[in-house]
């Protein structure tokens, strides 16, 4: 199954961005082989819409669950449409992060964990 981690770089050994819609990229990975693929955020700089385009993002790679830090409404909202579990208040490294996820250690998050523009400059 693929999943999405926020992450700080582009590796399973980097840190999980505590930031959904402007993490620095997005790791896709899949659960079964660890395979990963790095995609960097284009919604970095974004004026605004960041949350809901990131989410967008994730849907297109398939994505079936988000680990994160924290995610906002926007994006809580579009994940949700798209049929994506979302968990937050995931930290330490991306491969820790997946192993968590993998061992039914973290719990799926039913409402957005902070306001609208968390994460903002």
């Amino acid at each position: 199954m693929k999943i999405c981690v926020t992450s700080q770089g582009d590796g399973l050994d980097s840190a999980v961005d505590p930031r959904f819609g402007r993490c620095q990229y997005f790791i896709i990975a899949d659960t079964d082989t660890l395979e990963i693929e790095a995609v960097k955020n284009p919604n970095i700089d974004s004026s605004g819409g960041a949350g809901i385009q990131s989410g967008q993002l994730i849907a297109e790679h398939q994505a079936k669950v988000v680990l994160t830090g924290n995610v906002g409404p926007n994006a809580f909202q579009t994940l949700k449409a798209a049929g994506i579990e979302v968990i937050t208040g995931v930290s330490g490294n991306i491969k820790e992060a997946i192993e968590k996820y993998k061992n039914n250690e973290l719990k799926t998050t039913d409402v957005p964990s902070v306001n609208s523009h968390f994460g903002t400059s």
